[in-house]
């Protein structure tokens, strides 16, 4: 490609925000081949530069200008495979995730870089640094330890190989199950099987339906099409086939090219290969030297000891539920019930549901209650800006300080589509670095998968969406308001992975103080306001079945730290063997056999949560003993704000989480708050 057209590449354009309406699949690999030519470039020069002593200047903040390049770059590539995907994409994506895999693990084993980091580390420049640039040396040379820098040759090849694998067959894991919810259709055409869906859901049914030249009500696997008729569905026998639908993608009862059994093993063998290559005896030590959590042996006690606490909550709930469900008709309660007669429960017991709620939560007037909630704690000023976009539903924010200065910047994504990963999720687009004088703007991606508007009314948003919305914009926070200025320990680089989901979790807390969520009310029908004695009654269930949902993530955190640390892919056994041994000790609902929920656990396969699922109780420990403190100050405290501000978000990864909480708390955390907050302490 000529430098003409190199100019013209949007994802080589450094200088400001990305441009999302030129970005074509065209674009992807010559933008990224270039980026890595220059990047093999910088690598030489440095390796071979002996002209005197290894300073941070002359070394490390070159390498943080060749990664901040290509994470730019890259990020634009894999936000838009994630949101917009199409085949032309990913066949670009897949390639160039290769090419970059490769870089990064030549990268890591590089002696002649390890090298270096090890003389500056030994030298009396590294005494006079900042403590932000002390932690990236010291980052860097763990990094390179766990990359392989100090295995021999052969050893480092086998590695190598090992990295590009896993990085193939987590994207394919990945593919796999968005190929067949995508995939996956149920026509309807009798609507005396539709009684209690939402009119909203049934009419976006209808409307999908007729995009299709199709009679009747089309329903899918994306999240709104799908819980709604799991939860409100009267039709039982419609509730089974879409539950099992769901519940078995990329499994062997779906198309064999999905089917993700296969890729679960070879996964698990190479990660226990290469954690063995490098000295450790499973997986799980690996991902954890990484992270606050001292051992798989520590990580199992705080899950066991959390279920010691909640079990007996759980088993409380589900007696109560089996009781209702027979009240129902219901006799053999099964998996595709539970959601159902749980609504039913709720409404009976607290008297109101859902779907009631729902119309007090118009979009706006929830991103309105948002922005508020962090202008009044931190003194923050969100407003609607403008960018390119990848779709016509996507949005663009400004966040600027008291001083009107911009500070932070963030795209929002928020309905469900075709060919958009499902979940929710934030991502870095831009992170905050200082360059000469010049300070970069940090911008994120916050994506979720909520309904769109139907017909003339706005979108709506459950309560659980509204928890979703903050708990992503507490990430988008940590990213975004950063005073962090070296790019690898800035916003949530460097964070370990257990205490990430802390300012997330944080965000929620928000949602059950009447002074905050009134704000963000408005009956979509007659503008009213959330009535005091409804909120009344969704505090007063706001426990409901915590006992059950504790539970259940202890039992995907169990599975997922011993499938890493004790599960043997080479033995006679099978990830759905380990996981009905995990239900055996604390399952409290037990879903069917032919369940094959590993073969969809995108966390743990495709995502970053391998052998760290644990971080969402772990971090929540966190959350829930940080909000404690804004509960004794004042829940919209500035003073508090600013302190939880300059203590935690502020501070990135520049130094441990557990110092930056105790820095801000004034001691370290304790069980205490999560379980009063659960509805679970001992003291109740």
């Amino acid at each position: 490609m000529t430098t003409h057209l190199l100019q013209d590449n949007p994802l080589l354009h450094f200088t400001g925000l990305p441009k999302f309406d030129q970005v074509k699949a065209e674009h992807v690999s010559p933008a990224i081949d270039h980026l890595l030519n220059e990047a093999r470039a910088t690598v030489e020069t440095l390796s071979q530069d002996t002209s005197g002593n290894v300073t941070w200047g002359n070394f490390a903040a070159k390498l943080e200008d060749m990664e901040e390049k290509i994470a730019r770059a890259w990020s634009q590539v894999g936000h838009m495979n994630a949101v917009v995907n199409s085949p032309e994409l990913r066949a670009a994506y897949n390639d160039n995730l290769s090419k970059l895999t490769d870089f990064y693990a030549d990268l890591g084993q590089d002696e002649r870089l390890y090298a270096k980091f090890r003389s500056l580390r030994a030298s009396p420049e590294f005494d006079a640094l900042p403590p932000t640039q002390k932690k990236i040396v010291e980052n860097e040379l763990r990094d390179f330890r766990l990359g392989g820098a100090e295995l021999p040759a052969a050893k480092k090849i086998r590695f190598k190989e090992i990295q590009e694998q896993l990085s193939k067959l987590s994207a394919k894991f990945e593919e796999n199950v968005l190929d067949n919810t995508n995939d996956y259709s149920l026509y309807v055409e009798d609507s005396d099987t539709l009684g209690g869906i939402p009119e909203d859901v049934l009419q976006t049914a209808q409307e999908a339906a007729v995009a299709e030249h199709k009679s009747g009500w089309k329903f899918t696997l994306h999240s709104p099409s799908y819980f709604p008729v799991l939860q409100y569905g009267q039709n039982r026998e419609l509730r089974e086939i879409l539950y099992r639908a769901y519940a078995t993608r990329a499994s062997e009862f779906g198309k064999p090219e999905w089917d993700n059994t296969p890729l679960i093993k070879d996964i698990l063998k190479l990660r226990l290969e290469a954690a063995n290559l490098l000295g450790f005896a499973n997986y799980a030590e690996l991902s954890l030297a990484t992270k606050m959590a001292e051992s798989p042996q520590h990580v199992s006690d705080f899950l066991q000891d959390l279920a010691v606490k909640a079990k007996p909550y759980a088993l409380k709930d589900k007696a109560e539920l089996e009781q209702y469900a027979a009240k129902l008709g219901i006799t053999d309660m099964q998996a595709w019930d539970v959601a159902y007669v749980s609504e039913k429960l709720r409404e009976d017991k607290y008297a109101f549901s859902d779907l009631e709620i729902k119309q007090y939560f118009p979009e706006a007037k929830v991103l309105a209650g948002l922005f508020k909630v962090v202008e009044s704690i931190f003194g923050i000023q969100v407003s609607p800006s403008k960018a390119s976009l990848w779709h016509d539903t996507a949005s663009f924010y400004d966040i600027k300080d008291h001083n009107n200065h911009l500070i932070g910047q963030f795209y929002l994504d928020l309905y469900a589509r075709n060919n958009k990963r499902g979940g929710a999720w934030m991502d870095e687009a831009i992170t905050r670095r200082k360059v000469g004088s010049e300070i970069t703007t940090p911008v994120a991606f916050l994506t979720c998968n909520f309904s769109a508007p139907v017909g003339d009314k706005p979108a709506l948003f459950t309560h659980d969406e509204v928890l979703t919305m903050f708990h992503e914009f507490g990430h988008g926070l940590h990213h975004m308001l950063t005073q962090v200025n070296d790019y690898s320990v800035s916003g949530i680089k460097g964070v370990e992975w257990d205490a990430v989901e802390l300012p997330s979790q944080f965000m929620e807390n928000f949602c059950w103080e009447w002074d905050v969520l009134r704000h963000m009310t408005a009956h979509v029908d007659t503008g009213a306001q959330l009535p005091r004695a409804l909120f009344d009654k969704m505090v007063s269930a706001k426990n409901f079945q915590a006992g059950m949902q504790t539970m259940r993530q202890i039992e995907f955190s169990l599975f997922d730290i011993r499938l890493h640390s004790e599960f043997d892919p080479d033995a006679n056994q099978s990830s759905l063997d380990l996981i009905e041994a995990v239900r055996d000790e604390v399952a409290v609902v037990r879903p069917p056999k032919w369940n094959r929920f590993p073969n969809n656990f995108t966390h743990i396969f495709a995502g970053g949560y391998a052998a760290g699922y644990y971080s969402y109780k772990w971090a929540e420990v966190l959350s829930a003993d940080a909000y404690s403190m804004f509960e004794e100050d004042g829940v919209l405290s500035r003073e508090t704000g600013q302190r939880y501000w300059q203590e935690i978000l502020a501070r990135g990864g520049s130094r441990s989480a557990l110092e930056s909480f105790t820095a801000f708390r004034g001691r370290e955390p304790n069980i205490d708050a999560l379980l009063r907050h659960s509805g679970m302490s001992l003291t109740q």
